[in-house]
């Protein structure tokens, strides 16, 4: 195992490709691909991470550290820097609905320190990790770099690497291991002809800033009425501000005009009246196409799939970025061992696969309820105001029962990642 960087052979001719020869080609620079990039690195393995954009500034991407996240940080020795970076911390999460708030999540009831929830624009996140990854020799980060296309062995038909073109020219990077962590709409998954299942959700959701008002509420994830659920995301100097809408319905809304959306924002969360009439235009307001989705088969040899590429998840709860970041210790605690007896096969991303898809199944179908019953248009009449007697009995006897699991199902997961001993042990000199 080579302790350089990934070795870069020039094309000699007019049109031909360069070649880069490495163990790991991650293609994706997101959360699931910089953190497996960060951990192969790290223990010593080359590994190459293709990202098609300049940078990371995308916004109303994935923004939630959850506490197991930060745990992992800890164990790379560098959670206490990441800290220092501007951040918003959230001990509890309520929601309103009808009019009624409810404290359904308190992070409190973790272990200490790893006992709250961080807010971080993703960019700031992935800029600190890629930073902490370049640090180490046999890490490389290809921006502007977008793969286009899988080799193959004319033989067998094992992935080989990827075709890719760059700011310099077209690019094969041959790899023992290729991972796809390209996102929900996965060029490497099309190009290897692998088909998700989509779980039809029937919303959307629109993501827009707003001015903090001079009166705000404790933290609240959504307000939820009989005809809207708005979501709101302290950032200290703004709202990050959100509406659930029907599935294709962002059209009709738009119909309807600017006057009654921000009526509507201002009727289902109050405290934003103040402020609603900072949108002055729909080019202010983004449309998020929300998705659930996964693959059954996440891999094949020489080829794995992880996050975004693999299941794609509901922005319920912020735990995309959560399962993403697992996907990926799960993923170098497997190959690292393997990769470093040159003995990786086809079991090794089995075992990925069996690790991580039974919690991203859990998760999902936990997500799609919540959809069904609750998080979408109209889902605050489950509650009256003043709630019945029988709602008041329900939130009696089923609050408690959900404040002691929601903590540990968001904050930790379903089956929490932990960085192996090998992983974190220094690589042979």
């Amino acid at each position: 195992m080579s302790e350089s960087q990934p070795r870069t052979q020039p094309g000699t001719e007019p049109g031909t490709r360069t070649r880069i020869d490495t163990e790991v080609c991650v293609v994706g620079g997101g959360p699931a691909g910089i953190m497996l990039g960060t951990l192969l690195a790290r223990a010593g393995i080359e590994v190459v991470v293709l990202e098609k954009h300049a940078d990371f500034l995308r916004d109303f991407r994935g923004d939630t550290i959850h506490p197991s996240t930060l745990a992992l940080l800890g164990q790379l020795g560098l959670r206490e820097e990441f800290l220092e970076l501007p951040h918003n911390e959230v001990a509890s999460l309520d929601l309103v609905a009808s009019g009624i708030r409810v404290h359904p999540v308190d992070f409190r009831r973790l272990p200490p320190p790893d006992d709250f929830l961080t807010f971080m624009p993703q960019w700031d996140f992935l800029d600190f990790l890629s930073r902490k990854a370049t640090a180490h020799p046999t890490f490389r980060l290809l921006m502007s770099t977008a793969a286009s296309g899988l080799l193959r062995d004319g033989e067998s038909g094992r992935v080989l690497g990827v075709q890719a073109a760059g700011p310099e020219g077209e690019i094969d990077v041959h790899a023992t291991l290729t991972v796809a962590a390209d996102g929900r709409a996965s060029t490497i998954r099309d190009a290897a002809g692998y088909v998700p299942t989509d779980f039809g959700i029937g919303i959307d959701v629109l993501w827009f800033d707003l001015p903090r008002p001079q009166k705000t509420p404790p933290p609240t994830i959504a307000y939820l009425d009989a005809n809207a659920m708005v979501l709101t995301i302290d950032r200290r100097d703004y709202y990050q501000a959100g509406m659930v809408i029907p599935k294709g319905g962002f059209g009709e809304l738009q119909a309807a005009g600017l006057d009654a959306f921000r009526e509507t924002l201002a009727t289902t969360a109050r405290f934003l009246r103040p402020v609603v009439g900072s949108i002055e235009s729909w080019d202010q307001v983004k449309l998020l196409t929300v998705q659930v989705s996964r693959l059954e088969t996440w891999h094949e040899p020489g080829l794995l799939f992880i996050g975004d590429s693999a299941h794609a998840m509901s922005p319920a709860f912020g735990v995309g970025v959560n399962y993403a970041i697992q996907d990926a210790v799960a993923t170098a605690n497997r190959v690292v061992p393997a990769l470093r007896a040159a003995a990786l096969t086809d079991a090794d991303l089995a075992a990925v696969q069996r690790r991580r898809l039974p919690p991203v199944r859990v998760m999902q179908a936990i997500q799609l309820k919540l959809h069904e019953v609750i998080a979408r248009p109209g889902g605050g009449a489950i509650l009256s105001n003043p709630p019945t007697r029988a709602q008041r009995a329900a939130l009696r006897l089923g609050l408690p029962i959900v404040r002691r699991i929601m903590p540990r199902l968001l904050g930790r997961g379903v089956r929490p990642e932990s960085i192996s001993a090998e992983v974190l042990a220094p690589p042979a000199s």
